[in-house]
């Protein structure tokens, strides 16, 4: 279940700052991700708001999923970078599953793909609850 989209002063949904400097820009096509930090943070904020298209299109095609549909019984909650180092990125995203808190825990990895950041696979992961 996406929350509803934040207001431009609102907090971002990936906890970096004010929505309409952090994530939005991303989101709405404006600019590309600088690290794969950023574009981990609006990947994030794009599952947390149901920006799918997003996700999609910022996810390596030789990876990716054939779709991509939203699932009514996750609400992503919170995200936690505990590591950015070259081209990996370690989280913590907190969400519900039917109502259960969970949180993801995985380094992924990203590459340059024509001058932008993209998401290739997660290294590890594994999903606490």
């Amino acid at each position: 279940m996406a929350i509803p989209m934040p207001g431009p002063e609102d907090p971002c949904p990936c906890g970096a700052g004010a929505f309409g400097e952090c994530c939005r820009p991303l989101l709405q096509r404006q600019r590309t991700a600088a690290s794969p930090e950023e574009l981990m943070r609006s990947r994030f904020t794009g599952y947390a708001v149901g920006e799918l298209d997003h996700v999609f299109r910022t996810w390596h095609p030789r990876t990716r999923p054939l779709t991509l549909t939203p699932d009514p019984e996750t609400r992503w909650l919170r995200l936690e970078v505990l590591d950015a180092v070259d081209d990996e990125v370690e989280f913590r995203a907190h969400h519900e599953h039917l109502g259960a808190p969970r949180v993801l825990h995985e380094r992924s990895r990203f590459e340059q793909r024509r001058g932008q950041w993209v998401y290739v696979e997660a290294v590890q992961g594994q999903v606490l609850s």
